[in-house]
């Protein structure tokens, strides 16, 4: 029986110390919190129609590279502009990217034929001629082509090449800043 008045003492002792603390923790002065300004860059850079997975990676970190560098400078803008003076980036988030092909001859927009980079994103958006990380290349319907009346001409290089079209890589990336 004493041990058990004992050990009750001792457990009660301990909840009123532990009480204690938690109020002494409490009003403890806090540090003020960091002041941030937080921006989304963006880059385009052009990707070859039919690139393969390392050429198509490649332009996909010079896009990131560009878009870090116009985030840097939109919260530079930011800053000075509240009077204040950008600090070390906070946080840093990819935030994908898509392809965009032209040069069809009815819609303008063309499909990419090549592999795409690895944009690090689980969005699965499509729209006409572009293409988001995750998404299933769209089928676009036949078109209805009027017969031409002109002589069949060959193809050259730079024909096939423009029939092909000329493709953008969009690149976006989230960046949070620390201003003084």
């Amino acid at each position: 029986m004493r041990t058990a008045i004992a050990m009750t003492a001792a457990a009660a002792a301990a909840l009123v110390a532990a009480s204690m603390l938690g109020v002494a923790t409490a009003e403890s002065p806090t540090a003020p919190p960091i002041r941030t300004v937080s921006v989304q860059g963006v880059a385009n850079v052009p990707l070859a129609q039919g690139a393969d997975a390392p050429t198509a990676n490649a332009a996909y970190r010079a896009g990131m590279a560009a878009a870090v560098a116009d985030g840097q400078s939109k919260a530079e803008f930011l800053a000075g502009k509240v009077g204040a003076t950008l600090g070390a980036a906070q946080s840093v988030v990819e935030d994908g990217g898509s392809i965009s092909c032209t040069g069809g001859e009815e819609s303008g927009y063309v499909e990419y034929q090549g592999v795409e980079p690895d944009f690090g994103s689980s969005d699965a958006t499509v729209s006409p001629g572009v293409l988001r990380a995750g998404a299933a290349k769209p089928t676009l319907a036949p078109s209805v082509r009027k017969p031409s009346r002109h002589k069949a001409r060959h193809k050259t290089a730079a024909g096939k090449a423009a029939v092909g079209g000329a493709c953008t890589l969009s690149t976006q990336v989230s960046l949070s800043y620390a201003i003084s």
